[in-house]
């Protein structure tokens, strides 16, 4: 077996030659300072994130509000509420196409509220329903002009088909919410954090093996770290987005 950086022959257990592991064990503290000041960094940078937010809110609570509502739950509840027109009055097309609207709008806005203004998930929900709440007022009142009609549903069904078209419009927000801060901040931190392992994650290794040597559980562990830390980030991406069509297409596609 050759040596993966010097290609000189080494036994199979050594995995590298003597000189390029002494090179390797020279430069690895160096690299565990860089990732762990990476990882401090990223962890304050979240801190400062959240402070901001609750300084700009404390200086000036109304102005903090009102912007935040105006881009992501004025606007978007206008371009639903535009959409809605276009495809029910204007061209009365599929209602497919306005359900597909109907979530794609609310998780391009998700993702801006995070990348623009550093608002997680729970800001995203409260954001999310609020927007929700005014689409579906202002899709109402317009059926309701047009028909000459009741604003509210009349019947259980309806009542029905309205919370889950809200709920969808909910569930999209926060999607585009997680799926910003799991591209932007979490992946790019595991990536970082990768050669640190926590204890959970040491546990979890030995317990798949304990006769090994100590880098090998440590890569091991490592590896279990990484995976966790994907599973569950993607794990609430499926599980909002599921939601999400979910509740966006069960009118259309049937129960």
């Amino acid at each position: 077996m050759e040596c993966p950086y010097c290609a000189e022959t080494v036994k199979d257990e050594a995995i590298i030659c003597k000189h390029c592991c002494s090179d390797l064990a020279a430069v690895r503290p160096v690299i565990l300072a860089v990732q762990d000041i990476t990882v401090e960094l990223d962890s304050m940078q979240r801190e400062l994130d959240g402070l901001n937010n609750e300084i700009a809110f404390l200086e000036r609570p109304i102005r903090f509000i009102a912007r935040l509502a105006a881009a992501y739950v004025l606007l978007p509840a206008v371009v639903l509420i535009a959409i809605h027109a276009l495809v029910t009055v204007i061209l009365n097309t599929h209602l497919l196409y306005l359900r597909l609207a109907s979530i794609l709008v609310p998780l391009l806005f998700g993702m801006a509220v995070y990348v623009l203004n550093k608002i997680e998930w729970r800001g995203a929900f409260g954001l999310g329903a609020g927007c929700a709440l005014l689409s579906v007022t202002g899709m109402l009142t317009a059926i309701a002009a047009v028909d000459g009609g009741s604003i509210l549903p009349e019947n259980w069904r309806e009542w029905r088909e309205t919370a889950e078209y809200g709920l969808s419009i909910i569930f999209s927000f926060v999607t585009g919410n997680i799926l910003a801060n799991f591209l932007l901040r979490i992946l790019p931190s595991t990536i970082a954090a990768a050669d640190r392992p926590n204890v959970l994650a040491m546990r979890a290794a030995r317990l798949l093996g304990r006769h090994v040597a100590d880098e090998t559980l440590r890569r091991r562990a490592r590896r279990i770290q990484d995976l966790a830390r994907k599973i569950g980030a993607l794990a609430s991406l499926v599980a909002t987005a599921s939601a999400s069509v979910y509740t966006g297409l069960k009118g259309i596609i049937g129960p």
